[in-house]
């Protein structure tokens, strides 16, 4: 497994966006290919390390941009928009990252981000099959003289396959979880290309399976105690699914308005032989237009809201900024299926063929949005307006 060697150096919010903005143009040439063959985009991934995205979050004491999260998530829904794929890979590293802001050490800050900076890629295997709940975690962190060995199965390890770091969920022999930070060379370990989804195909979300593996005490960073206190952990988790849905979003409706520019459509009356004369196309994309313009301004105004849970982290801040980015993953969820449904009522059987691949978007969101019931998002948003209850401290809110 290979990492690029000559990174970038990102500084600054404005660069970010550039960056993104330019590879989002060159990922976007073949992703309907790359969909349509699975092809795993491992050129691509190689060319996103080395614009130095991947270390945009690394906080500025540590060498990073430190960009808010505004930028953040502006920057993984271009990339989605491009390609869905491509826009999820980096969300769990991005994820932890700031489980490492948070609870690492500083040794473990210097010594994980400098590789962050050199252009490692760290994947996750947090999810598990068969426990009570999903987030109940069986698989077993043991003490092993200095360092400890880790056994267990975990599936849905979206980018694991990519990293060269796994960060891995665990229970101690105190029945505490920990986040082990685990080469991907480690003996024992084992990444298998199992995922097949019917959207989002190249995620890589395969699964991933530890042989007594053995991994350092300095490797091993607290996480249970992320979600024991208020902190931006779980929000900023939800921030990047909610940027993911959005930039799909975006690509669906970009597509279907260009393939009703560019297309005649039968059905129409024959007084008006054009698609952008058909007043139900019109009030189509009069309903995406508003509710996809409403989904980025709430995903803007989440990353504020998580900007000022990271520079003051209290219950109060941590509530609000979970509200706010609940509120723009409910709609990003909304507008990403409803773009893709529209997509296909526009363009008709065209929709289904193969060498358009214009049901990508439709199939990516409604994989991805699976990710967590967005009806609880609405249970939360509405417990807090009218109760004042505040959300629970998780990584799904």
């Amino acid at each position: 497994m290979t990492f690029s060697q000559h990174v970038a150096v990102i500084t600054s919010d404005e660069q970010a966006l550039i960056v993104a903005s330019d590879l989002a143009d060159d990922f976007k040439r073949d992703s309907a290919l790359r969909d349509r063959e699975r092809r795993l985009p491992y050129p691509e991934l190689e060319a996103f390390s080395r614009s130095g995205l991947w270390g945009i979050s690394v906080p500025k004491a540590y060498g990073g941009a430190g960009v808010s999260n505004v930028t953040l998530a502006k920057v993984i829904a271009l990339i989605a928009q491009a390609d869905g794929s491509l826009g999820q890979i980096p969300q769990n590293h991005f994820y932890a990252l700031e489980v490492l802001r948070v609870n690492g050490s500083q040794a473990q800050k210097q010594r994980l981000y400098a590789e962050v900076l050199a252009g490692q890629r760290f994947g996750n295997a947090l999810a598990e099959l068969g426990t009570k709940t999903a987030h109940d975690r069986i698989t077993q962190l043991r003490r092993d003289g200095e360092g400890y060995r880790i056994s267990g199965r975990k599936f849905y390890a979206t980018g694991a396959i990519y990293a060269q770091r796994i960060p891995t969920s665990v229970v101690d022999e105190n029945g505490v979880q920990q986040l082990a930070f685990v080469p991907r060379n480690s003996r024992g370990l084992t990444v298998i290309d199992d995922w097949s989804g019917f959207g989002q195909r190249t995620t890589g979300s395969g699964s991933v399976v530890f042989e007594d593996v053995y991994v350092t005490a300095e490797d091993v960073v607290p996480f249970q105690s992320a979600f024991e206190r208020p902190t931006p952990v779980g929000p900023l988790a939800q921030i990047l699914h909610a940027a993911i849905d959005t930039g799909i979003a975006r690509a669906a409706y970009e597509d279907a308005l260009h393939f009703v520019r560019s297309k005649t459509r039968p059905w129409i009356d024959a007084t008006s032989d054009v698609a952008t004369e058909d007043p139900h196309t019109l009030k189509s994309f009069g309903q995406l237009s508003i509710r996809l313009h409403a989904a980025e301004a709430l995903l803007e105004r989440a990353g504020e809201f998580l900007d000022r849970a990271q520079a003051d982290t209290q219950a109060d801040t941590v509530a609000a900024a979970s509200i706010a980015v609940a509120e723009a993953r409910a709609i990003s969820t909304e507008i990403s299926l409803a773009a893709g449904s529209t997509l296909f009522e526009l363009a008709g059987s065209q929709a289904t063929l193969a060498e358009h691949g214009l049901d990508r978007h439709w199939r990516n969101a409604r994989v991805h949005t699976l990710h967590d019931p967005v009806r609880w998002k609405y249970h939360a948003v509405g417990n807090f307006y009218l109760n004042d209850e505040k959300p629970p401290l998780r990584g799904t809110i």
